[in-house]
């Protein structure tokens, strides 16, 4: 492998517009990889660009690290993922993005019948939940739609 297909972390952390420290992160959770120079200093492959892009577009589909960890765990090591590649991975993404779009849809339905109806009453509002009635469903924001109530990533890093 020729040097300059090697990047240090500032040089593939500004390309990939993250931290250093997320790149660290990702490499302790498993997701990235990076050689070491004699003197300790991390050296990553510029396919790992390829990687860090995918990380990020599965984390904004709401895809847990572990999940994403998983999906990276069927590339190959030794070579640049193909666009197959991405796109077999992509296409399990694909019920999920409708479930999130559908849910937003409704939610934006509902608060756009609520504002408009001008009655800023909750008492009679049908997004309200009058002597919390919606407890008997269990925790969490029962009335919204499901994709909507996925918990967060609590091994998540900011983006």
């Amino acid at each position: 492998m020729d040097d300059k297909d090697l990047l240090t972390i500032g040089e593939i952390a500004r390309r990939a517009g993250l931290a250093t420290s997320a790149l660290r992160y990702y490499e302790r959770q498993g997701l990235v990889s990076a050689t070491r120079t004699s003197g300790g200093q991390r050296r990553y492959r510029r396919n790992m660009l390829r990687r860090l892009a995918f990380i990020r577009a599965a984390q904004n589909v709401g895809l847990s690290l572990g999940e994403i960890r998983t999906a990276l765990e069927t590339l190959p090591a030794q070579r640049t993922p193909t666009t197959a590649d991405w796109a077999r991975l992509s296409d399990s993404w694909r019920r999920r993005l409708d479930e999130q779009i559908a849910g937003l849809t409704a939610l934006r339905d509902g608060l756009t019948a609520c504002i408009g109806c001008g009655c800023l009453s909750l008492g009679r509002c049908k997004l309200s939940n009058p002597n919390d009635g919606a407890a008997a469903y269990g925790a969490g924001a029962r009335y919204l739609p499901p994709a909507l109530r996925r918990l967060p990533d609590r091994n998540a890093t900011s983006r």
